[in-house]
């Protein structure tokens, strides 16, 4: 698996279903920017919102002809023409909780102050993914807010010094041990 972020602002994203898993994944799809198209026999109320397209029939192939990203929320059946039809185009899918018709995985995600962490098990213990990314959001710093502020800094110095990826790490950790070390004096 290679892990990746997507920048799927104002890319066109097809959404293969209806019902309360499809509400799930709508919000990241949004948060995103991407222009998403629900398509479904049946559509929640829940899925409906601003800038959101709704089709109200079945799926099919030709709806993923702009499409950059699609996420298949349906039956098994239709997750799989919906992948067929994906395949063909090559564009990726998430097939949720249907790694067999998937060739891309929702992580858990975390976000926080401009950092974001996201969990996989490559689409076989999603609950394990949950639980990871709650602990991982319990651990990290109340400070991360501060932590990325010195990062961006320093990073823009770096840059315009041209210091070499390999002394940028041990560099950010003692400018991150002095942020403490200033708060303790």
């Amino acid at each position: 698996m290679l892990s990746v972020f997507l920048r799927l602002e104002s890319r066109p994203v097809v959404l293969v279903g209806g019902g309360a898993v499809a509400a799930a994944k709508l919000g990241a799809l949004v948060e995103a920017g991407a222009e998403v198209t629900v398509v479904a026999p049946a559509i929640r109320p829940e899925l409906e919102r601003p800038g959101v397209r709704l089709v109200w029939r079945e799926f099919r192939d030709t709806d993923l002809d702009d499409a950059w990203y699609v996420v298949a929320a349906a039956p098994p059946a239709v997750n799989r023409q919906v992948r067929e039809a994906a395949d063909r185009r090559r564009i990726f899918v998430n097939a949720v909780d249907d790694p067999a018709a998937a060739t891309a995985y929702m992580g858990a995600v975390m976000r926080r102050h401009g950092v974001t962490i996201a969990i996989s098990t490559d689409g076989a213990a999603p609950a394990l993914s949950g639980l990871l990314r709650e602990a991982f959001d319990a651990w990290l710093p109340v400070d991360l807010e501060d932590w990325m502020a010195v990062a961006v800094a320093a990073r823009e110095d770096w840059r315009r010094e041209r210091v070499p990826m390999a002394e940028r790490r041990p560099q950010l950790l003692e400018v991150l041990n002095r942020l403490y070390e200033e708060r303790a004096h």
